[in-house]
């Protein structure tokens, strides 16, 4: 007999299939330790195909128990809330998806680990705005809170898959400074995938800007880059682009 679609099935579901072993490697890769940026995360141990087959299953829980397992102390099951607000959101109506929009924001605290912003923001935060109203990005990328800042520079996948790049620039330019190496990863993520789609927009950005970028954000920017050109600009030898003044 099948187990009903609730909330207290889901939850004995996942810890039916979760594995120690799991858990165990999953502390050490989303760094839990002491004064690592998940510092006391809790990890049931359980892999990211087994959540999305969850996901799937118990897509038809309401939003407001995603948002329960949203505040739950294990990793897992907070990510099972957000994909499960994804999938709320992208069946929603508009007033479901401004419903679970504004959620989302409120508890984007909760929204504590890479994976989970990487998740979630360009499906719920990118896909809730236009590309001329990312004045809520910009107040995110201004956050004291590390995951925020983070939410607002992924989102903006959403629009570089439309090839709509000005916010991607945009927050990228208040984060050029960020002093948190996640930060620095995720904005050259995101760079790299507006140069994936069109690299005179990118190498126009960098061109005025590569020499101040902390290194690991520029080498993620110019990984596609051919050799000789990425070389330059970690040489620090790349001229101003003649776009660049229009950037």
């Amino acid at each position: 007999m099948s187990r009903p679609i609730t909330l207290t099935s889901l939850k004995r579901e996942a810890r039916d299939v979760a594995d120690p072993a799991v858990a165990a490697r999953s502390r050490t890769y989303f760094k839990t330790g002491p004064g690592e940026y998940g510092e006391g995360d809790a990890f049931l141990g359980l892999r990211l195909p087994t959540l999305r087959s969850l996901v799937k299953k118990y897509r038809d829980l309401d939003y407001t128990d995603a948002l329960k397992l949203l505040k739950s102390e294990w990793h897992e099951e907070r990510l099972l809330g957000l994909l499960l607000l994804v999938s709320a959101y992208e069946r929603g109506d508009p007033r479901k998806k401004e419903r679970i929009y504004r959620v989302y924001l409120k508890n984007a605290k909760r929204v504590n680990n890479w994976d989970l912003v990487d998740s979630s923001a360009p499906q719920i935060v990118g896909a809730h705005l236009t590309p001329a109203n990312v004045g809520v990005l910009v107040k995110l990328a201004k956050s004291k809170n590390l995951w925020e800042r983070r939410i607002a520079i992924v989102a903006t996948q959403f629009f570089i898959r439309k090839k709509e790049f000005r916010p991607t620039l945009t927050i990228a330019e208040l984060l050029l400074d960020d002093p948190e190496d996640l930060i620095h990863k995720a904005v050259g993520w995101m760079l790299r995938e507006v140069g994936n789609r069109d690299r005179d927009v990118l190498d126009a950005f960098l061109s005025k800007r590569y020499s101040r970028m902390p290194r690991t954000m520029l080498r993620y920017a110019i990984e596609r880059h051919p050799d000789k050109e990425r070389k330059a600009y970690l040489a620090g030898t790349v001229s101003e682009s003649p776009r660049a003044r229009d950037t």
